[in-house]
């Protein structure tokens, strides 16, 4: 197990397929990369652009998830007397499932935030590309 993390992760792919004298362009990652790029290509630049638009506003937004999640803590400390009164009941364990819960629902939504991110600057950076190309073609 290593916390080098997703791209030192795919670097060891890569290496290894090297290894095997296989080639990279049949690692899943890159198959699925070279799907949404083919994808973006077959559309019109004045579509692309649109859609370009939609991602960049889809990337900003992604930061709600862990706005609402570390929130919720602010709510509770509205009510935290009463909320310690119901959790620390006398021989309750409560407090021990309402942790586990919250911990388990920030957690995730931290991962799914991050990763919304990441796809949606994926995406830019394919179309921004694309969009580029298209107009050092048109300058040549």
């Amino acid at each position: 197990m290593s916390f080098r993390g997703d791209a030192h992760r795919f670097y060891v792919e890569l290496r290894n397929v090297a290894k095997r004298n296989e080639t990279v362009k049949d690692i899943k990652e890159l198959v699925e990369v070279q799907e949404i790029v083919s994808f973006y290509q077959s559309i019109d630049t004045f579509n692309l652009k649109l859609i370009y638009y939609r991602m960049v506003k889809e990337k900003n937004g992604s930061g709600i998830i862990p706005l609402l999640v570390t929130s919720v803590p602010w709510f509770f400390f509205l009510f935290s007397k009463q909320l310690q009164e119901f959790l620390f009941q006398e021989g309750s364990s409560l407090w021990l499932l309402f942790s586990f819960f919250y911990l388990v629902t920030l957690s995730l939504s931290i991962v799914l935030h991050f990763r919304e991110k990441a796809w949606a600057e994926l995406h830019i950076k394919i179309i921004q590309n694309i969009i580029d190309s298209r107009n050092e073609k048109k300058k040549s």
